[in-house]
């Protein structure tokens, strides 16, 4: 297993700003492209049910113009299920959604939604996507994984990026531990939400995490570096942390 660690960038929030004025401008697939030459490993995109930031023309646009996967985040409906069969995305995230949210509160109940989530993993896997499930560490919920069939799971750190102190540590322990025993069972780890530059070091030490998706922050931190600065900083602290 190589010991590589891939950064996936989402874009969500350049759209955000693009549709609070309803214009075309800033251009959430111009990022996408920028943030690959910058050296993103992937691009992740959420298409909400109520079409908050990212838009179907989006997923259209980078389905087809992207030269790096594209990673869809997507509620566990059947409108998004159609969709992501239709554009057949590198890898489908499966992530809980609410209307009145400002974004993912938490990780999704893969266990309590088995019998929703077992028809359409069976379908994005066999029409060729990769599936994930953004899941809370646990133990109960990546056994639901396991049973699914799920070849890769998100894990959700943005308990650990809301607390400090002896806090963070236990669950920086509870983040490493699921990690652990997913890797164990066959299962990527993937992990994102909250991530800065100041605190993704230690999940990225993490060795059986093996890829970051981070949005919000690259995003921000942009208005004031710049897109290619904030993604290659971001790019070098995962590299030294690891």
């Amino acid at each position: 297993m190589t010991d590589a660690l891939r950064l996936g960038v989402n874009i969500d929030h350049v759209a955000t700003v693009r549709n609070a004025r309803g214009s075309g401008y800033p251009d959430p697939v111009r990022a996408a492209l920028l943030a690959a030459e910058a050296g993103a490993d992937g691009i992740t995109a959420h298409l909400r049910e109520d079409r908050r930031h990212i838009t179907d023309a989006d997923i259209a646009r980078l389905s087809s113009e992207l030269a790096i996967p594209l990673n869809l985040e997507m509620a566990a409906t059947d409108e998004m299920l159609g969709i992501a069969l239709r554009h057949r995305p590198h890898a489908a995230c499966i992530v809980p959604e609410k209307r009145e949210e400002l974004t993912t509160e938490g990780g999704l109940d893969a266990a309590g939604l088995f019998d929703r989530l077992q028809p359409m993993v069976a379908a994005l896997a066999g029409a060729g996507v990769r599936v994930s499930l953004f899941i809370e560490p646990d133990s109960r919920q990546i056994d639901t994984a396991l049973r699914l069939g799920a070849p890769v799971i998100e894990l959700h750190t943005g308990r650990y990026a809301d607390i400090d102190g002896a806090a963070r540590a236990d669950e920086l322990r509870r983040l490493s531990d699921a990690a652990a025993l997913a890797a164990k069972n066959g299962i990527e780890v993937h992990a994102g939400h909250g991530l800065t530059y100041d605190n993704v070091a230690p999940i990225a030490a993490i060795r059986q995490v093996r890829e970051l998706n981070i949005g919000h922050f690259l995003i921000g931190e942009a208005i004031f570096v710049g897109l290619d600065a904030s993604v290659r900083r971001m790019r070098a602290t995962m590299d030294d942390a690891r």
